[in-house]
């Protein structure tokens, strides 16, 4: 089968102009996964043995935002407008249904895209992510340059700092996601503009600072999943929003931080199969 760590770049035009880059491949038929990927990431940041695991029973998409990696355009400056991007990217695939897959930030930018297209989204799943108008989410930009900073100091990916806990067994389980990140050695995306990082930190401050969200709009039957020590988005956030989307289920795994679905990505995509096989 296929692997993600192989699958070819390709290109699509939106309606506003905008040539998104994605990736595409898995199981033919059903409703697609479509990946919203976290801060200052692209296509390339995807943790591959996870994908693979989901591709063997769906289809699976990942892209890069709008004025990141590979795709054309200006970086939006809110988190809505990301979202309207994103809905551009989905129709210009000419995609009926899609199942959303997002961590951090790409939940933000889930959140809002269910909220202006409810019937393009079957089922959700937001990981390490927060809530509009949580002071967390408001607080990103301090919270990102420390990280970010510290990386630069040790010579080391700041998702070593931001997605794991700093025990033994952390920084073993950093090391293997960031080896495993190296995989693709052809047809990379492009690492993120210093321009383009600085305006996502400012939509997610923006969308920070807005009204509380109202969570019971949400519909669709979702899946929350966190670690147990998130320090970038507070694990506090996931149960919030477990507990007040109507259709919710949640999953804390212990041990794991941000980055729980790539330190525990066997038992998540078993949690996602099985998401997606029940009826709810």
């Amino acid at each position: 089968m296929e692997k993600y760590s192989n699958t070819p770049n390709r290109f699509v035009t939106a309606e506003d102009g905008t040539r998104f880059a994605y990736r595409e491949y898995g199981k033919e038929g059903g409703t697609p996964i479509v990946c919203f990927v976290h801060l200052a990431a692209n296509m390339d940041n995807w943790r591959p043995e996870l994908l693979d695991l989901l591709a063997q029973n769906h289809r699976i998409i990942t892209f890069d935002y709008k004025g990141v990696g590979l795709s054309s355009g200006e970086q939006p400056l809110t988190i809505q407008q990301m979202a309207k991007e994103s809905l551009l990217f989905i129709q210009a695939l000419k995609l009926e249904k899609v199942h959303i897959l997002s961590i951090s930030m790409g939940g933000y930018v889930a959140q809002e895209l269910v909220a202006i297209a409810p019937e393009k989204v079957e089922k959700l799943i937001l990981t390490g992510t927060g809530i509009r108008g949580g002071r967390a989410v408001k607080d990103i930009r301090k919270i990102a340059d420390k990280h970010t900073l510290r990386g630069v100091l040790t010579f080391k990916d700041p998702k070593v700092y931001m997605f794991f806990n700093r025990n033994k067994s952390g920084k073993q389980q950093a090391n293997e996601f960031i080896s495993s990140l190296k995989e693709r050695k052809n047809e990379k995306s492009k690492g993120i503009s210093w321009k383009s990082y600085r305006r996502q930190l400012s939509a997610i401050e923006h969308w920070g600072k807005q009204p509380l969200a109202d969570l019971s709009q949400i519909q669709q039957p979702t899946l929350v999943v966190n670690g147990d020590n998130d320090i970038i988005v507070p694990t506090e956030h996931s149960y919030t929003l477990a507990k007040e989307i109507p259709n919710a289920k949640l999953v804390i795994y212990p041990d794991a931080g941000h980055g729980a679905i790539f330190q525990e990505y066997e038992k998540f995509a078993n949690e996602v199969i099985q998401f997606f096989k029940s009826i709810i």
